[in-house]
């Protein structure tokens, strides 16, 4: 499935189907709901910074 057909997928699918999805997702990668920081916000930039770095250390990801 190419990008466009996936955004055109993606797009059709109501609120609820959208959350399923993404929850599997997280699960199938071992990311749990609500395992940011706490009172903490967090700007675009910083997201994607931190997003590959995590990529750099594949060690970080694993659960201890």
């Amino acid at each position: 499935m190419n990008k466009e057909e996936r955004i055109k997928l993606f797009k059709s699918m109501s609120s609820s189907e959208r959350q399923e999805l993404i929850f599997s997702k997280m699960q199938a990668r071992g990311i749990e709901v609500g395992s940011g920081v706490p009172n903490r916000k967090y700007d675009s930039k910083e997201v994607y910074e931190l997003i590959h770095i995590v990529k750099c250390f594949p060690e970080l990801r694993e659960k201890k």
